[in-house]
């Protein structure tokens, strides 16, 4: 739901609409509900990334072995 802040500015959005066009803001809804609703809060939102399916721009770390200097 979102509203403009006049009377009859009330826009509702389906959850199955939601799903079709913005899947990434569901679960970005979601987080923010069980965030502290403080400062805290709006600091650790900002760290979370969702991406559209299976494809993103972070990749796992590789560590290599370090060698023992005797």
């Amino acid at each position: 739901m979102t509203y403009s802040g006049w009377k009859g500015g009330e826009k509702y959005t389906s959850v199955a609409k939601m799903r079709a066009t913005h899947p990434e803001k569901l679960i970005t809804h979601a987080v923010k509900g069980m965030m502290p609703k403080n400062r805290l809060g709006r600091v650790l939102l900002t760290k979370l990334k969702v991406y559209r399916g299976s494809n993103h721009p972070h990749a796992a770390q590789l560590p290599t072995p370090l060698k023992a200097a005797h």
